[in-house]
């Protein structure tokens, strides 16, 4: 499953928000058995309680003094969309329920509550949560195979790279991939392939920059038992392995000269001979390769063949740097967040405002990669759900946001939880020039919840 979940005993979490304590009280003491539950009066502390304690589930009253419940299903399920509501009330009506169910309750119920009936109801109702995340999880596995960079890139620059590929991915036509090191020259590569008629075979990668030249050979053309000292079995190369599939060239640029001349005769003749044979193997491959060096100036140096060159470059895709596409790193952060919170098993669900103006701002040696070794460090660091920007590393940090960090609020053993926020609050407001959207970026927080906390303590 893709959504982690803080649980003890494996139970689910359930909220219940009711104004009234006798209710709390007895909703407790009947779920406790069978759930997690979590109880409160008080809305604005609801709201924060379904992210801080990882709420699954949210017995909701519809009359909450001061507030209508259908205005906080509103604030539920447009901030966190995949928790259940169900809707209680003692003055149950048929317009009520349909503009409940409307706006997104799972269901809607009346007091006085039959609490074996209610029981019944919430497991349905997680069963239901369940069977939506395994479907939502096997479409963006498929998503992902069908076209792996398309989850991930809406830019102009790369849009252009997927048009290509659209065009040459049912084409047997030989491609090479430019582009500086780090800007996903291999995710490209795979696109191709999976998006290919020969996406259902092999698709065979090699890094020619990563394997000694005199290793190098017999990786692409295998061996036969006995080839040369060590040789005890026989071993089939990239090109036989790629066999009806693709085969991917990374760093071709780095390839020996005189296997390069080895690599255009079979490029031609669509046949290898493994170290040690005397005959010859059919091979039927689809041909990538990919550098992160000028090729053509290669040639002129004598570095690479320029018969090689032109045999490559029948179709060129240039992987634009990272600089080029910044639109596309808000989806990028949130693609790797996803990622190394499953994998370090934390809940880090998004970024801040303001940690994103600080990537956006960044111009990336490395690109994409950096970037991901950025969000990697960030998550692995992060001590609450939002990366901020404190979890970033100090030297993509600008200086008017390393004042910030280094500004420290006076709190002093004793001080109430309250005053503590009022103060944080205050201190960032001051630093903001009193922009409450910049404010609210930098807490991490949604504007209106920030002008609640404004009005509660008097700071408006």
């Amino acid at each position: 499953m893709s959504h982690l979940r803080e649980r003890r005993n494996d139970m689910h979490n359930v909220l219940v928000i009711d104004d009234e304590i006798s209710i709390l009280t007895a909703l407790k003491f009947a779920l406790e058995g069978h759930f997690n539950v979590y109880t409160t009066a008080d809305v604005l502390e609801g709201l924060d309680m379904i992210s801080s304690k990882s709420i699954d589930l949210v017995l909701l009253d519809q009359y909450l003094g001061d507030y209508r419940g259908l205005e906080v299903l509103n604030t539920i399920k447009s901030e966190n969309p995949r928790v259940i509501v169900i809707a209680m009330t003692a003055y149950g009506s048929i317009e009520d329920s349909i503009e409940a169910i409307q706006r997104g309750a799972y269901y809607y119920i009346t007091k006085p509550l039959d609490i074996n009936g209610l029981i019944s109801l919430i497991n349905k109702a997680l069963d239901y949560q369940s069977l939506s995340d395994q479907l939502e999880d096997l479409t963006k596995q498929v998503n992902a195979n069908k076209f792996s960079l398309k989850m991930v890139s809406s830019s102009s620059a790369m849009n252009e790279v997927f048009k290509m590929i659209d065009r040459v991915k049912d084409v047997d036509i030989t491609v090479l991939i430019s582009g500086e090191s780090g800007t996903g020259k291999e995710l490209i590569a795979r696109a191709i392939h999976e998006t290919s008629r020969r996406k259902d075979q092999n698709m065979e990668i090699i890094n020619c920059a990563a394997i000694p030249h005199n290793l190098l050979e017999s990786e692409l053309f295998g061996y036969e038992k006995g080839a040369f000292t060590g040789a005890n079995n026989k071993y089939k190369g990239k090109f036989e392995l790629a066999d009806k599939g693709t085969l991917f060239l990374d760093e071709i640029g780095d390839m020996d000269i005189q296997l390069q001349a080895k690599l255009l005769r079979v490029i031609q003749e669509k046949t290898i001979t493994p170290l040690g044979s005397e005959k010859s193997i059919p091979v039927d491959f689809r041909l990538i390769a990919a550098t992160n060096l000028n090729l053509s100036a290669e040639v002129k140096k004598g570095n690479f063949r320029e018969d090689l060159f032109f045999r490559l470059n029948v179709v060129n895709i240039e992987a634009p740097p990272l600089r080029n596409r910044k639109e596309d790193i808000p989806a990028l952060t949130k693609h790797f967040i996803n990622k190394y919170s499953k994998s370090f098993n934390k809940e880090v669900t998004g970024i801040s405002r303001a940690a994103i103006d600080v990537l956006e701002n960044h111009d990336y040696p490395g690109n994409v990669r950096e970037l991901q070794n950025i969000i990697e460090r960030a998550v692995a660091l992060a001590d609450k759900n939002t990366i901020q920007i404190q979890d970033l590393p100090s030297e993509i940090i600008p200086n008017t946001h390393r004042v910030l960090l280094s500004e420290s609020v006076p709190v002093y053993v004793g001080d109430t939880i309250e005053s503590a926020e009022k103060k944080l609050i205050l201190a960032t407001l001051e630093y903001c020039d009193n922009n409450k959207r910049k404010t609210a970026q930098m807490l991490g927080m949604s504007e209106r919840h920030l002008y609640n906390k404004l009005n509660q303590y008097e700071l408006g």
